[in-house]
């Protein structure tokens, strides 16, 4: 029996404006998250565990901020003779191909690659978000139900006018598709995993951009085009989701995951991998108090440290008190500075002995160790 062909396209060009400075020198699924790992080691680790070895990564923004950490696709055992892991740039072609200004339009500028690749199916996500998904899952839900697309969707317990509003009836089938709505019916969103058929992907990317039109995000064009002509399912991934493109999401992705009720990252059947740095072992001194955390390697903590997360290589010195916060990668927290509810970029130096935050809000704190403005 022939096995179909699946190609996954991990969409990683955004600039992710909405995160501030976290995002000036770094796209957004290069971020940290949870200490060690990166935003897309989710949706890479997820797709190896589903036996997906045909992965593209499309890029724009900052890309080498994100190759840096890909290694060839090394630590997913993507790095392949046949297949494995490609890397798809911006270039100039004759055909309209060059710099996209959307989702759907970068699927549309890529068209005739995805075409010469000859899969029957074409998995679509994005790499900003947290969640476990076995996409084989996914895909016996989208042939026994023989759809053009299938739409993963989850339910959301904030506010669904920032995403795509879903409606399904009885069938499971999509019958609506509104695109980050003022009024939202209902809090059913689009997951942002997409699994095509790869012809009727193609089809639509033509009719739609023609020749050198081009397209915009896919629910202003592909999506609700699909989904008024094509037969589209959903399937209910009922398990943690959270897109993290807001501080605050960011923020509370994390705490949930100190508190137990976030993304699961230590399932032996399910880890997720990525490329560690090497490091010696945190370093816990005599004068430190560390509660509820957690601390990745490199790091060196003599002060107070409670529910809290720390990326490698963090310094939190004598006197230093850090709360409910998430500091990043090689950032120094200096004596006397009391971080509370803080988000600190990569790198700062926080210093000068005063208290940071509140229980209010999130604050950012950015690569200088100033308080920036959140996006």
């Amino acid at each position: 029996m022939r096995i179909p062909r699946t190609l996954a396209i991990v969409l990683a060009g955004g600039k992710g404006s909405r995160l501030g400075s976290l995002t000036d020198d770094t796209v957004k699924p290069a971020l940290p998250f949870a200490g060690p790992y990166r935003l897309i080691d989710i949706a890479l680790s997820n797709l190896a565990h589903s036996h997906i070895s045909d992965v593209w990564i499309a890029e724009q923004y900052l890309p080498h901020s994100l190759n840096d950490h890909l290694a060839q696709g090394r630590p997913w055992d993507l790095d392949r003779l046949h297949g494995g892991l490609q890397v798809l740039a911006p270039f100039e072609g004759a055909t309209g191909e060059g710099m996209a200004q959307g989702n759907s339009d970068t699927l549309w500028r890529h068209r005739e690659r995805i075409r010469s690749f000859g899969a029957d199916h074409v998995l679509v996500l994005s790499a900003d978000h947290v969640y476990t998904l076995d996409f084989l899952e996914v895909m016996a839900t989208h042939t026994t139900s023989d759809a053009d697309l299938t739409v993963v969707t989850t339910r959301v317990d904030e506010d669904p006018s920032s995403f795509s509003v879903v409606q399904v009836d009885e069938s499971g089938r999509v019958t609506d598709f509104d695109y980050k709505p003022d009024e939202p019916q209902g809090n059913l969103v689009a997951a942002e995993v997409f699994l095509y058929r790869a012809q009727t992907l193609l089809d639509a990317l033509d009719e739609l951009g023609g020749e050198t039109g081009g397209l915009g995000d896919y629910g202003e064009d592909l999506l609700p085009h699909l989904v008024s002509t094509r037969l589209v399912v959903e399937h209910r991934l009922d398990g943690y989701w959270r897109d993290l493109g807001t501080i605050d999401s960011y923020w509370r992705a994390h705490m949930e995951l100190l508190d137990g009720n976030g993304a699961t990252l230590d399932d032996p059947a399910w880890p997720i991998w990525t490329a560690q740095p090497q490091l010696l072992p945190a370093r816990i001194e005599p004068a430190a108090s560390v509660r509820g955390s957690m601390v990745s390697s490199g790091s060196r903590v003599s002060g107070s440290v409670e529910h809290s997360i720390l990326g490698p290589a963090v310094v939190v010195e004598e006197g230093a008190s850090v709360v409910d916060s998430v500091v990043l990668h090689g950032a120094h927290i200096g004596p006397g500075v009391e971080l509370v509810r803080c988000v600190v970029a990569t790198g700062a130096r926080v210093v000068g002995g005063t208290r940071r935050g509140s229980e209010d809000r999130v604050t950012l704190i950015g690569p200088d160790g100033t308080i920036t403005d959140r996006a």
